[in-house]
């Protein structure tokens, strides 16, 4: 990971703002969150700035959901940031940024969903919304995502020998059998749909224990629906699976839950890594993604294979 040289303050947002958006800079400005590629500024009580502060890609991320994101918020169930006004490079900042809608709520990572049924219908019907035929012209997936699962089997196994090393997976047996039954499922022959990429704990937000919004679409894309549907045993209670997969609005079939469980477990091993060794370039890692993931790779362990 690689952060800018300047240091983002609430001087240079608004600064940022009299240069390209003097309509917004006399609102509040105050630090929300340091993300993963993001830093993100609340501007006033309805709006925020998100600035990327690392990772080169952070540029065509923002400039991807810019672009997209309007055109699908319209269709979704679930507050999502939209957004507003794009900045442009300047002698001020020299990378892209943008202001979007303020989405309320608590990270997933730091406040779990806790009301199962609620939950598995909302994330359900969020999902279903989603999950439509994308364009020709629309995105690709960065680093296989909404690719076959097969593509990620040399990131599997270092991540779970890493973790097995570090002492952090209580049953590796089992961790590669639900692998090695996603591996060998059959490819997603469907049109490509679009999917959100990236539905991890901190990229979902709650209220009173309840799913309340989705943030972060950096990596929206197109392809197999499976990527996504690895949420249900990433975000929700226990006890709720059965219940997304009835409310789930497209067909679901046994080879599309197996690539699900696939995603899910190389999602949960990313998480212990990042939360527990700091891993994947943040040093001292992000503590509260390291208990979700846990509790996700028990319950994958604990919940049988689906069969034909």
């Amino acid at each position: 990971m690689t952060h800018i040289e300047i240091e983002i303050t609430p001087e240079l947002v608004r600064d940022l703002l009299r240069d390209q958006h003097p309509d917004l800079a006399g609102h509040p400005v105050r630090l929300g969150a340091r993300g993963w590629d993001n830093q993100l500024w609340r501007l006033g009580d309805d709006l925020a700035v998100r600035l990327p502060w690392a990772t080169d890609s952070a540029d065509a991320l923002l400039r991807k959901e810019h672009a997209w994101l309007p055109v699908l918020a319209p269709h979704l169930p679930l507050p999502v940031p939209v957004p507003q006004r794009l900045g442009e490079p300047s002698p001020l900042f020299p990378r892209p940024w943008i202001v979007t809608t303020w989405v309320p709520g608590s990270p997933a990572d730091r406040a779990p969903a806790t009301r199962a049924a609620e939950s598995a219908d909302t994330l359900a019907a969020f999902l279903s919304a989603l999950h439509r035929p994308a364009p020709a012209q629309a995105p690709a997936g960065r680093f296989g995502r909404g690719g076959p699962v097969t593509h990620h089997a040399a990131g599997f196994a270092e991540s779970l020998a890493s973790a097995i090393e570090l002492g952090l997976v209580p049953d590796p047996e089992a961790v590669h059998a639900i692998w090695d039954d996603a591996a060998t499922a059959p490819d997603w022959d469907g049109p490509a749909l679009w999917l959100h990429g990236d539905l991890h704990p901190a990229n979902v937000l709650t209220t009173d224990g309840a799913l309340s919004g989705v943030v972060d679409f950096g990596d929206l894309c197109t392809g197999d629906p499976a990527v996504d549907l690895a949420a249900a045993w990433i975000l929700l209670p226990d006890g709720a699976i059965d219940r997304f997969h009835a409310a789930y609005q497209h067909p679901l079939d046994t080879a599309m839950l197996r690539r699900a469980r696939g995603w899910a477990v190389l999602r949960a091993l990313t998480g212990i890594l990042i939360g527990d060794a700091g891993d994947h370039g943040r040093p001292g890692g992000k503590p509260t993604w390291g208990p979700p993931a846990h509790t996700s790779l028990q319950r994958l362990i604990a919940t049988p294979a689906p069969r034909p």
